[in-house]
């Protein structure tokens, strides 16, 4: 396949156990998980714009996907209006440094294929295993936001498979250092909001086994071997 496609959206069954929107415990942690959210959306803009300028001839493309990230972040931000939620950003920020640091410090040393990597494949993962885990447990409104958005972030992926593997030749080692620098830490992402994700009616093993199979997918497409992306895929073991 040349690409990832968002084909296969979750259904949402009439008969799926749905959380109480209205509890504390549900505002509570959904307060965590929307702000990681939208911090995401955020920093995924800013990223767009900063590999833009590694990247001049690739500018307007990039200009053009930060944009949809700020569609997103607003979309997101109207869900927590929806249900009388406030974003506990404090809380999405500190969630986020760790892989922020090293895209800034990768940034800092023109690294595209390891910029590239930690926002178009790791993050956008992420964020496509979280969404398709959401969606069934999602309120009516936010799930129409969110299978929206979801559609949007393949064409990120895909933007970030399809440089890569065009410069596959002359970045395979930068490669698999970066996923063994950042990898781990998409592994302790998915721990620490395991709780309150469960709290949404989202399984962790869920999140980890959807967030593995687009990241090896993206792997696959990129054109590293099933031995390889077997021994990359371990970093989140080991790390």
């Amino acid at each position: 396949m040349a690409t990832l496609e968002a084909t296969d959206l979750p259904s949402v069954s009439s008969s799926a156990e749905l959380p109480d929107f209205t509890s504390a415990v549900y505002k509570d942690a959904y307060s965590r998980i929307n702000a990681i959210v939208i911090e995401g959306e955020q920093e995924a803009h800013d990223n767009y714009m900063s590999i833009g300028t590694l990247l001049p001839d690739q500018a307007e493309e990039l200009t053009k996907l930060a944009r949809m990230e700020l569609k997103h972040m607003k979309g997101f931000t109207a869900c927590a209006n929806n249900l009388g939620v406030e974003a506990d950003m404090a809380f999405a920020k500190e969630f986020f440094a760790p892989l922020h640091n090293n895209f800034k410090t990768a940034l800092a040393a023109g690294k595209v294929p390891t910029c590239l990597l930690i926002q178009a494949l790791l993050i956008e993962a992420f964020a496509i295993s979280a969404y398709h885990i959401y969606i069934p447990v999602a309120d009516p409104f936010a799930r129409k936001i969110t299978e929206g958005v979801v559609k949007d972030e393949y064409t990120h992926l895909n933007y970030g498979q399809e440089w890569l593997k065009a410069n596959l030749e002359s970045c395979r080692e930068e490669l698999e250092q970066a996923n063994r620098d950042n990898l781990p830490l998409i592994r302790r992402m998915l721990d620490q909001v395991a709780n309150d994700a469960a709290v949404l009616h989202m399984d962790k093993e869920d999140l980890i086994e959807d967030f593995l199979i687009a990241y090896q997918e993206a792997l696959t497409e990129i054109g590293f071997s099933t031995r390889e992306i077997a021994r990359m895929a371990a970093a989140a073991l080991v790390g």
